[in-house]
């Protein structure tokens, strides 16, 4: 009896597998997927981020201005938690009806008093919602790489303790003086030095995102200062 011929191992046969391979990684862990696309494009990730009242949004509203497109991963947020999506009834089985507002939609001030005083709470939210997020955040980055921008923007304040500062060329965090950032979070929620403190403290210390971030700006001053820094930063980084 003749030996059956062994089938010959091509090129584009493992490609396919190494393909296939990856594909099943994002479907385990989304956030996986945002590395193959870095991986694989003429791009660079930047994962921008900074404590509550830090001044992040303002560094983000300055990337826009240079015309380097930003993913804001908090909208990427309230789009996981719609009325009606799998999250959204996740987090209401998890956290009970009183956190539904009128129109259906989530009380996220009400979930935040939830979260902030309550660290396994917090943990449980941040399960149930980063997954989603990091496919729309995912989704977007795939739309921007074909515009052939050479850099791209993901500010997430979270982004170092979700572990997608793992999937970034460069993170850069904002920081600004702890007395500065109670008194804007007072002023910004209307919240008192208690609450605006516990708020503060339920979040990672700056000290420990320092230790994780690779470029630091202060926006502890004005903003011509702190636009200074950023161009310090950008012209580094492309």
């Amino acid at each position: 009896m003749k030996n059956k011929s062994k089938k010959k191992f091509r090129k584009t046969d493992f490609i396919s597998a190494v393909w296939k391979t990856m594909k099943d990684q994002e479907k385990k862990n989304p956030a996986l997927g945002i590395l193959h696309e870095r991986l694989d494009g003429n791009f660079r990730l930047l994962g921008l981020t900074g404590g509550i009242a830090s001044g992040k949004s303002t560094v983000s509203d300055f990337f826009k201005k240079l015309r380097i497109p930003v993913i804001d991963a908090d909208q990427m947020a309230r789009e996981s938690v719609k009325p009606n999506t799998k999250t959204y009834r996740e987090i209401l089985k998890t956290f009970g009806k009183e956190i539904v507002q009128k129109d259906r939609s989530l009380d996220r001030e009400r979930l935040g008093e939830i979260v902030f005083s309550n660290p396994s709470k917090k943990e449980k939210l941040e399960k149930l919602t980063h997954p989603e997020i990091f496919k729309k955040i995912l989704r977007k980055i795939r739309e921007i790489k074909k515009q052939g921008y050479p850099l791209i923007v993901v500010d997430a304040a979270l982004l170092f303790e979700s572990g997608l500062h793992q999937q970034m060329d460069k993170t850069i965090l904002i920081r600004t003086r702890p007395e500065i950032q109670r008194q804007r979070l007072m002023t910004r929620d209307g919240l008192s030095a208690d609450q605006a403190g516990k708020r503060i403290q339920a979040q990672m210390p700056d000290s420990e995102r320092e230790k994780l971030a690779n470029y630091i700006i202060d926006n502890s001053g004005s903003p011509e200062e702190t636009y200074r820094q950023l161009l310090e930063v950008i012209t580094q980084i492309i």
